[in-house]
């Protein structure tokens, strides 16, 4: 894949188990995992997944997506906090995130709705960022993509370079 890396770019050699994230497609690709995912805000277990959707993008680290039935519907309101527009699954829905003794984390999680065709079944799945939330993958704490902007997941079975490190806006 290196006639689609920018230069100077030296992509990580993955080891046994791992993926590299400049082996992942542009557009992205929507894949079903029975991973288990779990979402905190402090204490509160938000979400709890082995029925989840990661979505993968040439240089970003995975951003994963929960059905609804297994997002606790108490922890969220609609949110009026923002709204973005991807280009690849259309306008995003953001959630307030409620943990307890009244902690609210504002825009904390996003759906698509009514997203495109191609990412039709993460309509309603729930996204977080785990810059924001504690976001485990099957027991690990995921670290946080650089940037703000991404919300990809990082664990030990993905390298990188990512995307929203310095320099990489024009990836």
């Amino acid at each position: 894949m290196v006639g689609r890396l920018p230069l100077g770019v030296t992509p990580e050699q993955p080891g046994e188990g791992q993926e590299s994230v400049w082996d992942y497609p542009r557009p992205p690709r929507l894949e079903s995992s029975t991973r288990h995912l779990v979402v905190r805000f402090g204490d509160a277990v938000i979400a709890d997944s082995t029925s989840a959707y990661r979505v993968l993008e040439t240089s970003h680290p995975p951003t994963w997506y929960v059905p609804r039935d297994d997002v606790d519907a108490a922890r969220l309101r609609r949110s009026r906090a923002r709204s973005t527009m991807c280009e690849w699954k259309g306008a995003a829905t953001y959630w307030d995130v409620l943990g307890d003794d009244g902690a609210v984390l504002e825009a904390g999680a996003w759906s698509y709705e009514t997203p495109t065709p191609t990412f039709a079944d993460i309509a309603g799945a729930l996204s977080f960022s785990p810059a924001q939330l504690t976001c485990e993958l099957d027991g690990e704490v995921a670290r946080a993509q650089e940037g703000g902007f991404y919300a990809g997941w990082i664990t030990s079975d993905v390298v990188g370079p990512f995307k929203g490190i310095p320099g990489s806006w024009g990836w």
